[in-house]
């Protein structure tokens, strides 16, 4: 039966659900269109205002008990500053991250439950970790940064303003700055070169450590490859180089009170808790640099006995006698066969002893080889390849040495890695010591890396600066007369270091530059140095201007230890002479004890034996740009001469809570103050000592 339709009982009109939705789409159709656009354009609008308008430009990332860290998106920068902000501690140009065209916005912390730490990552470039480590007992607050590439490609490039602050350390170069915002530097590899062969690189002291006259300091990773720049009044960088390894850039950026502050507790991390004294004995004796250009064994030894009748017939006292490692060579492969060849009475024996046993002689060796010598011959006919940094050719990877250059020769050298080579070293130098009796051994040619300049891979044992520790512990090993040329992560250890050559004039490669660089070498933990000759040693010259001469020597008499390359007897001025045998006595007598001094005080807490101005008075900006003053411990600031024909100098004495006492006339004067035009005739150099109550 079929079904009956249900009527409406309703008055109003049946009309179809569709029939009035089509009427009313087309009723509101525009409306509706015109409301949905305008909110979006209200919501885009207030999204760009709160990135651009409203959103703050600094946004605090961490904050530790009296410093905190603020990313300024406008600039693309980090800046570590007091809670308050009236103190900018350092300003980080973060170029991994955009370009100065480009802002990036406000990041949110990954790692938000932790109150001490900030994660983020940016897209495509780099993840980011810092952390905030603040010690109980330290008067500092560190962040430590770590920046990871996401790919292969991307380069990673932090910059630390020179704006309002000075800085301090990184390595010695060619024409020293202190501090070092007056640098040029072209982004390069950082390890120890030869400044001779290499004079715009990086020199023979160096570490992965930045010192600022804010109170701040930068210790970068010591196995991460790195690249340093360093624009004149601007910047310094600090850069890795992309490659398939992802290296990462890590440093840690502490902060403190002042300058000293931050200082004295940066350089517990940069060496190890026990720091060994070397063999102070060579305070004692100045270094006499033979003049020798000759062609035999013989020869060298009758060079010897004239020069050592010359420093007596002078009166200037007794010495240490210098021989490069030509001479050395020489020297060491005389046949003594002499010697036994007829038989003698004990009294006559004892005569005939070379008499190069009877100096005080310093030998030189390397870890060079020439590919000329019989020794080397001998290594490859033995099969001992292994005991020079080789690498394998052929089919069967036979091990082929590399060849380098070095001191115009064609050589190979010593694989450092190799416990028999190393034997075989120390064997050599056991050999010479019985034959020659020498006092000291300077170990020359730490610096540089044959597979680097050769756009080589290294082994990972050498790659980077490992060659130079690995240098320093073969020293050790030889034993406490050994001397190395070059240092790095090695301040600690009972060496002293020979500084680089020098130019013989008034530059900033010559005398200028003494003073900058004592004040980088002990700033770095490296107190027990000695010296490029007096009158500098870079041309095998003899220096022939007098005044240049003195000067120098007025300076290097308050240094650890006298050098000289050119003997005062060569100047036809009888005051050369007579200057020489004053600063001689001068630093046996008043210097050397005082480096004694404080050398123990370095041991104990690695202060610096030779300090800048601002180590007494760390919060005065005046001292910050001093670069012709010094100081030797707390005691004795020393202000000598480094200006051609000039008898008088400004002098700065610091800290007006002190009094320093001038000891040439006993004159008394008040600290915060600048004498102007004092008077320092030829030969004089202006002392003052610290007056205690």
């Amino acid at each position: 039966m079929p079904h009956a339709r249900t009527r409406n009982p309703s008055p109003i009109p049946e009309v179809t659900w569709d029939t009035g939705l089509k009427e009313m789409n087309e009723t509101w159709k525009g409306a509706i269109a015109c409301l949905g656009v305008a909110v979006f354009f209200v919501m885009t609008i207030g999204i760009i205002y709160w990135q651009v308008v409203d959103q703050p430009n600094k946004n605090w990332i961490l904050k530790g008990g009296f410093s905190g860290l603020i990313w300024e998106r406008r600039a693309n920068s980090l800046l570590i500053q007091t809670l308050s902000e009236d103190k900018t501690f350092v300003e980080i140009d973060v170029g991994n991250v955009g370009t100065p065209d480009m802002e990036v916005p406000f990041v949110r912390n990954l790692c938000w439950l932790n109150k001490t730490e900030f994660c983020y990552t940016w897209d495509s470039v780099a993840e980011v970790k810092i952390s905030l480590e603040i010690a109980d007992d330290s008067e500092t607050e560190c962040y430590s940064m770590t920046w990871t590439p996401v790919h292969c490609h991307v380069e990673l490039k932090d910059c630390f303003s020179m704006a309002n602050v000075s800085w301090y350390g990184g390595a010695s170069v060619h024409t020293p700055s202190w501090p070092i915002n007056d640098m040029d530097v072209s982004m390069q590899s950082f390890r120890v070169s030869d400044l001779r062969d290499n004079p715009s690189g990086f020199g023979s002291v160096l570490e992965r450590y930045f010192l600022g006259s804010s109170g701040v300091a930068v210790l970068v990773a010591p196995h991460i490859p790195l690249y340093v720049g360093v624009q004149s009044k601007q910047q310094f960088c600090l850069q890795t180089a992309p490659g398939m390894e992802r290296m990462p850039l890590q440093y840690t950026v502490c902060v403190g009170q002042n300058i000293k502050t931050v200082h004295q507790e940066a350089v517990q991390q940069l060496s190890v808790p026990f720091r060994e004294l070397p063999n102070l004995n060579v305070l004692r004796l100045p270094f006499w640099k033979l003049p020798a250009n000759v062609d035999s064994g013989v020869k060298v030894e009758r060079e010897l006995r004239t020069f050592s009748n010359r420093l007596k017939r002078h009166h200037l006292g007794e010495g240490v006698i210098g021989l490069d490692e030509h001479s050395t060579s020489l020297l060491s492969n005389m046949d003594h066969d002499y010697l036994n060849g007829r038989r003698r009475t004990l009294k006559r024996q004892t005569r005939d002893l070379p008499f190069v046993k009877l100096l005080n002689i310093s030998v030189t060796l390397s870890p060079y080889l020439s590919v000329d010598t019989q020794q080397f011959q001998t290594s490859v006919q033995d099969g001992t390849q292994d005991y020079w940094l080789s690498l394998p050719s052929g089919p069967q990877a036979r091990l082929v040495p590399l060849l380098t250059l070095w001191r115009g020769k064609y050589c190979v050298k010593l694989n450092i890695t190799n416990p028999e080579a190393i034997n075989w070293f120390l064997e050599r130098v056991g050999s010479l010591h019985s034959r020659l009796g020498m006092e000291y051994i300077i170990l020359d040619g730490g610096e540089g890396n044959p597979f680097k300049e050769q756009a080589l891979r290294p082994p990972p044992a050498l790659t980077g600066d490992e060659y130079v520790g690995l240098l320093a512990g073969l020293a050790e090993r030889i034993g406490d007369n050994a001397i190395v040329s070059a240092g790095t992560r090695s301040s600690h250890k009972p060496l002293f270091i020979r500084m680089s050559a020098l130019q013989s004039d008034w530059s900033y490669a010559g005398l200028k530059g003494i003073i900058p660089s004592l004040l980088h070498y002990s700033l770095l933990g490296y107190n027990f140095f000695i010296p490029d000759a007096v009158g500098g040693s870079l041309s095998s010259e003899l220096v022939t201007d007098d005044e240049l001469f003195i000067r120098w020597l007025s300076i290097m008499a308050f240094l650890p230890v006298l050098s000289f390359q050119t003997p005062p007897w060569a100047s036809e001025d009888d005051k050369v002479l007579n200057f020489t045998r004053v600063y001689i006595a001068k630093h046996q007598e008043f210097v050397v004890p005082l480096i004694e001094k404080y050398a123990e005080e370095w041991q104990v807490n690695g202060n610096p034996v030779y300090r800048p101005l601002w180590w007494v008075s760390p919060e005065d900006p005046a001292t910050f740009t001093i670069d012709d003053e010094f100081l030797i411990g707390d005691q004795v600031l020393v202000a000598p001469v480094t200006e051609k024909g000039v008898l008088q100098r400004d002098i700065y004495l610091p800290n007006s809570d002190f009094q320093w006492q001038d000891t040439n006339n006993a004159k008394v004067f008040d600290g915060g103050t600048l004498l102007q035009s004092y008077p320092a005739g030829l030969g004089d150099v202006p002392i003052f000592v610290r007056k205690t109550s």
